[in-house]
Order: structure tokens, then C-alpha cells, then sequence
């Protein structure tokens, strides 16, 4: 019994293990229930007190030898497969280092500040979830505007109207609340730009979505003239554009503008010759304008006898197609990462 005992021992501190199931041989072989170092126990029952209190501990000493060898041999093979999972092939070529760049929307915002803030114009802002006041009312919108109904704008909250006034909250559909904003907290001259989000209800498609970017301008100072807006429109497309870019004044309306024109100039994507941008005409309008209209001024708090001033607002879409000759304003939204790496971080 004794020498059976010795065997065994030599063998759990010889055994060889190097994988998975060399492992589990060593479990079957000396910890399982049907185990040789079980069939030793099931010896002991039969032999002698003597014997008994002579290899009981023995015994049990081997047993702790095996269980430990396992849970060491355990370990280590788990801390070898993790290993060779982890282990990186030094053939392969190194991942370079990418930079960054900015959205196209981001390029042309930039870039029309660049270009008013060298007229004198600073920027504003304001916010997006507006009341009916400062986005319709004190814009002259009439209350029965097709722009009040909801084919055209996201209404937030719209409670019972209250004598005398209208509450409902929406979704800015033009930058041109922040003009009201500023003729309320500023006194003349003002001049200043408004980039920022709009939100409208409109079908989404290669010209339109029912979010997008408007800059806006507000320019008030005694004695200001159509002429001013027209000089100062025609500089921002030239610098934009280039020298070569044509351009056009069409007469329009707006509620808050009196006179108002829209600014046509060249398609330059199909260099006139038509496209599904330009509708096939050979011209994109790229802003609306005109000179503010009285009842705007007044409701700023300006007086429209002692000041006047041109407003303008413009898609920074619709420019940032222009610029870079895109034909479909959905990708500006779709952050296909292909797409956005065309374009290079200068503005």
C-alpha cells in the first residue's frame, strides 16, 4: 500500500501537461471519483487502525498535491491561450494616424463669417424652440400665413390662445427671430449675421430637408438703402463664388421686407447649362432679401422714421452645393464617412 502510494505521487509530480486535454486526463486520471487516488481511499477502508493512522495522512496530503498541481496547471494553460489570442502579427503594416476634419457645412459657415466679419458684421445667436411672437408676429407674418399651418412648421406646444395674443411654441422655422432678439435688446446701428439651424415641415429630397442651415444679416443705420443691400450681396458673392460668378436681382415678396428681391447667381455646377439643381434654368438662388419693413422696426422698438436697414438670409446647404458642386443635399445629413473625407479642414 505504501509503495502504491509513492508511485502515485511520482506520477502526479511528473505528469505532462501541455494542453487543454493533457489537462483533463491528469483531472480523470487522479481527482476524478473514479480516479486511482481514489481507489487508494477505497483501499485504506480494508487495511488495519495501524495502517490507517500511518497512510491516512499521507493520503490526504496527496490529495491537496494533486488538486493544487490541477488548479495550477489550470491556470497557467488559460493564461497561455489568452496570450496567443493577444499576440499581434509584427508583419502587418502600421495604422496610420488620421486627422480630422471639419463638416462641409462647417467650412462654409466659416467661411461666410470670414466674409461679413470683414464688412463689419459680428454674429449672433439665438435660440431654437421659439414662440409665434418673435418667429412670426413681430415679423409681420399676417395670422392666417400659409408659414403659421403645419405643412410647414414643427409646432412644439400650441394651448388655447389667450385674448390678445398667441401662444404657441414651435420649432424656429429662420434665423430671423434672432433679428427680432437684437432689435429689442440693441439700439442702432446694428449689423450682424445669424447662422444657425432651422427647422420645416418638407418633403426630404436631393433639394430638400426638414432641417437645415440658414445665415442670416440685419443691417439698421441711418440712411441705409436698397443700394447698400445690393453692394453688399454682391461683394459676399464674389468673394464666395469668384470674380467670374454672375448674378441677378428678382423681385419677391416677404412679410418682413418691403422691397424684397431674390439673388440668382450662375449654377456652378453645370455652368448654366442645366441641371437637377438649378432646375434646368441655368440659375440657383442662393438668398432672399430686401429692406425691412416698417412694422418690423417697429415692433424691435426702432423708429422707422429716424432709422432704416436690409436684411438677408441664405441655405448654408445650398451655398456649401455651390462651393463643392453637390447635386444631392441629403448627403450634408447621411455622416457617410466617405463622403465627408473628401473635404480638407481650410476654410
Amino acid at each position: 500500500m505504501e509503495e502504491k502510494v509513492k508511485a502515485l505521487q511520482h506520477e502526479v509530480e511528473s505528469f505532462l501537461v501541455k494542453s487543454k486535454e493533457d489537462l483533463e486526463n491528469f483531472r480523470l486520471k487522479f481527482i476524478s471519483k473514479k480516479g486511482q487516488l481514489m481507489s487508494l481511499f477505497d483501499d485504506l477502508k480494508l487495511a488495519s487502525v495501524e495502517e490507517k493512522k500511518k497512510l491516512g495522512k499521507t493520503l490526504n496530503d496527496l490529495k491537496q498535491l494533486a488538486e493544487n498541481r490541477f488548479k495550477s496547471l489550470q491556470e497557467s494553460i488559460e493564461n497561455t491561450t489568452s496570450s496567443d489570442r493577444e499576440t499581434k502579427d509584427l508583419s502587418l503594416p502600421v495604422v496610420p494616424n488620421k486627422t480630422g476634419n471639419l463638416h462641409p457645412l462647417n467650412l462654409t459657415r466659416y467661411r461666410i463669417i470670414e466674409i461679413f466679419e470683414r464688412l463689419g458684421f459680428n454674429v449672433s445667436d439665438g435660440p431654437e424652440i421659439e414662440d409665434d411672437w418673435h418667429n412670426f408676429t413681430a415679423l409681420n407674418f399676417p395670422e392666417n400665413h400659409p408659414a403659421r399651418e403645419m405643412q410647414d412648421t414643427f409646432f412644439v406646444e400650441k394651448p388655447a390662445r389667450p385674448e390678445g395674443g398667441n401662444p404657441d411654441v414651435l420649432l424656429r422655422t429662420h434665423t430671423s427671430n434672432v433679428q427680432v432678439r437684437l432689435m429689442k435688446n440693441q439700439k442702432p446701428p446694428i449689423r450682424s449675421i445669424m447662422p444657425g439651424r432651422v427647422y420645416r415641415n418638407e418633403a426630404i429630397s436631393a433639394r430638400a430637408h426638414c432641417f437645415f442651415h440658414q445665415v442670416e444679416g440685419l443691417y439698421i443705420d441711418k440712411n441705409v438703402g436698397f443700394s447698400d443691400l445690393k453692394q453688399t450681396l454682391y461683394h459676399f458673392a464674389k468673394e464666395m463664388f469668384g470674380k467670374d460668378t454672375k448674378i441677378r436681382l428678382r423681385p419677391s415678396y416677404f412679410p418682413f421686407t418691403e422691397p424684397s428681391a431674390e439673388i440668382d447667381i450662375s449654377c456652378l455646377i453645370c455652368h448654366g447649362e442645366g441641371c437637377n439643381v438649378c432646375k434646368y434654368s441655368g440659375w440657383v438662388e442662393i438668398a432672399g432679401s430686401g429692406m425691412v419693413h416698417p412694422n418690423v422696426l417697429r415692433n424691435g422698438g426702432i423708429d422707422p422714421e429716424e432709422f432704416t436697414g436690409f436684411a438677408f438670409g441664405m441655405g448654408i446647404e445650398r451655398i456649401t452645393m455651390l462651393r463643392y458642386s453637390i447635386n444631392d443635399l441629403r448627403l450634408f445629413s447621411e455622416n457617410d464617412v466617405r463622403f465627408l473625407r473628401q473635404f480638407k479642414s481650410v476654410v
